[in-house]
């Protein structure tokens, strides 16, 4: 064991230096504002959990955050996240791991081994492969349906009028536990329609978890019901480069 304590220790050390960006207090700022505006909604702080957005920042920026008490962290690629958090999830195995970027179907199966959910689930294909891989690892991330309510053609998701129909086919067809839905409005548009419209949808589908709002817009998100908040930029800054 302590064998493979150091190995991991070794690993985390050869990640490239980042900058001191001032974790701490800028993740109390955003815990300030999560439950200022969970009190403005007449909602209780642990009704939303902040989903803190590592992508792009090595494991030596992501360390100071997990000891200021943050435990739900977000990648968008897979391969980054394994690169990552091989060596940090056997020094922190309280953190969770979401997926929050575009899931290639030939990813699926290392997304079911590492992640605890998965939020872009938007197409038959992805969902016949979730639904194998799940069954053969025997682990049940969460799973949500990405809505593009902007009907963006550049965005992953799954078209607003198409919703339920998707929702229904990963439910009867898959046997999929579909546990909510996650939206990520157009930039130059203003996002509380796009939450009204993501919330409409999951009501009328019983679903209760609800992936919406970032780091500009996650209070109004909140208003609208949203139970993760997906937050990178006002946790540990701009991202300066990748992995």
């Amino acid at each position: 064991m302590r064998a493979k304590r150091k190995e991991c220790e070794i690993a985390l050390q050869s990640q490239p230096s980042t900058p001191d960006l001032g974790h701490w207090p800028r993740l109390a700022a955003v815990e300030e504002e999560i439950a200022a505006a969970c009190r403005a909604a007449g909602r209780e702080r642990a009704s939303v959990t902040l989903i803190a957005i590592s992508k792009a920042f090595a494991a030596k920026a992501i360390e100071p955050v997990i000891a200021a008490g943050q435990t739900v962290f977000g990648e968008n690629r897979v391969q980054e996240a394994k690169a990552k958090w091989r060596a940090l999830s056997e020094l922190h195995p309280r953190v969770q791991l979401h997926l929050v970027g575009p899931l290639q179907s030939n990813k699926a199966r290392d997304a079911v081994a590492l992640f605890d959910a998965i939020h872009s689930l938007d197409r038959p294909s992805l969902a016949e492969v979730l639904a194998k891989e799940i069954a053969r690892q025997g682990r049940h991330p969460l799973l949500f349906i990405e809505v593009n309510t902007g009907c963006e053609p550049q965005k992953s998701g799954v078209l607003p009028e198409n919703a339920d129909t998707f929702i229904k086919s990963c439910r009867e067809t898959y046997s999929l536990a579909i546990a909510g839905l996650m939206c990520i409005p157009p930039a130059e548009e203003p996002p509380a329609p796009h939450f009204a419209l993501t919330a409409k949808i999951a009501r009328r589908n019983g679903l209760k978890l609800l992936s919406m709002g970032m780091s500009a817009d996650f209070a109004t998100a909140i208003e609208f019901g949203a139970t993760h908040v997906r937050v990178g930029t006002a946790i540990f800054g701009e991202r300066a480069r990748s992995l």
